[in-house]
């Protein structure tokens, strides 16, 4: 059995800003959920013990783990050494690895964690390493900025996490760390102790995240990687019937028929409604507002549009564009098109400059063409709520 701790105890003073840097986003979740999403997804691993500052231990939805991984949250203590002895007091006795992860490294790859995890079972601790390029010197003690010695660089790696241990080898490391001078790893109290600490190769990309400055590089590097929005298309078709008013884009437009439908058949808001519902992988109009149900009968749909709307952005999207294309021979749209966007972009929750709308006839082609009925298509584009709150 493979536990891993996640230490998250400290505030990150040297990142800035007014919260604890593992709660600060990046792109649209925290530095600490992306860390425990990379061993919720790691097959290798069990079980998750997350280790935070007292203050956050009963916050809810601090991280969750989808793919079910087991997770337990604990409070950390003074630094880091205690922090980790106090995960290590919450992990089963059947566990034979424990892997040790600095939150601040959300970069972190499954197979990383797998070498280290293979590593260790075999030599009883190991740690990724990744070798160093430039020319190293060596300080000297005391005032100003002097160099004392030039350092083989072929003898010197930069220490990552995880790092891995047989659970016995972790318990002497830890019961050594009690007495011992502060260690800024566990790998380096498994020395001390006397054992053997193995390397594996480390990540470039596994990067820890300090300063202000490495956030704005983790950023970056999440915009390289990760799509910059979502796209949703929506479609719709109402026929035209008589009675009715012939309602677009929540205009009530002069005609002499109106379109079928079970609320007030706006084949627009639909449309549109259809393509945030994609975007955000949300179901579609029929699912959230069935026309089994009494409560929509004859109403706005631009109610609907609202209420979607607001589904998006409690799911963490933000809306970008509109563009919406009407399909019909008559009547015109072009003089009510202005009004349609300002209606749409306020139930929508945007600008109206967000919205596009234009008219297109069929050439006498299809039900659209010979003016049986009214098509909407729509595209919508969402990208991740950007907020570090």
């Amino acid at each position: 059995m493979v536990t891993a701790i996640i230490a998250a105890g400290g505030q990150g003073t040297r990142l800035g800003g007014d919260r604890p840097k593992q709660l600060m986003v990046l792109g649209d979740k925290t530095i600490l959920q992306r860390s425990v999403t990379v061993f919720d997804q790691c097959e290798r691993v069990d079980a998750i013990v997350l280790v935070v500052p007292p203050t956050l231990v009963d916050q809810s939805g601090l991280a969750e783990t989808p793919n079910g991984t087991p997770l337990q949250v604990v409070a950390g203590g003074r630094d880091r050494h205690d922090s980790v002895a106090s995960g290590f007091e919450v992990v089963s006795p059947s566990c034979d690895i424990i892997v040790v992860h600095d939150a601040a490294r959300r970069f972190c790859s499954s197979a990383l964690i797998a070498r280290t995890i293979d590593a260790a079972v075999y030599h009883g601790a190991a740690i990724p390493g990744l070798a160093v390029s430039d020319t190293l010197k060596q300080r000297s003690v005391g005032p100003g900025w002097f160099v004392s010695r030039t350092l083989s660089r072929e003898q010197v790696v930069q220490a990552q996490t995880p790092q891995a241990f047989r659970s016995e080898v972790l318990a002497r490391a830890i019961g050594l760390g009690q007495t011992a001078e502060i260690a800024t790893d566990e790998a380096t109290l498994v020395e001390r102790a006397g054992g053997k600490v193995a390397l594996v190769e480390g990540d470039p990309w596994n990067m820890k995240i300090t300063t202000a400055r490495d956030l704005t590089i983790a950023r970056r590097l999440m915009e390289d990687t990760m799509p910059v929005g979502r796209v949703g298309l929506g479609y719709d078709l109402h026929r035209f019937v008589e009675g009715r008013p012939l309602v677009l884009g929540g205009v009530t437009i002069p005609y002499d028929r109106g379109l079928a439908g079970h609320s007030d058949a706006d084949a627009v808001c639909h449309a549109a409604t259809d393509a945030m519902l994609g975007a955000a992988a949300a179901g579609d109009v029929g699912r959230h507002f069935p026309d089994t149900d009494a409560r929509w009968k004859g109403v706005s749909s631009v109610e609907l549009l609202k209420q979607v709307a607001t589904l998006v952005r409690a799911r963490g999207f933000t809306l970008v564009n509109l563009d919406i294309v009407i399909v019909l021979e008559r009547p015109k749209i072009a003089p009510h098109v202005d009004r349609m966007r300002e209606v749409l972009a306020v139930a929508a929750g945007v600008a109206s400059s967000a919205i596009s709308i234009k008219g297109k006839t069929n050439e006498g082609l299809g039900p659209a063409g010979r003016g049986e009925a009214v098509e909407a298509y729509a595209v919508a584009m969402l990208v991740p709520t950007a907020s570090d709150a």
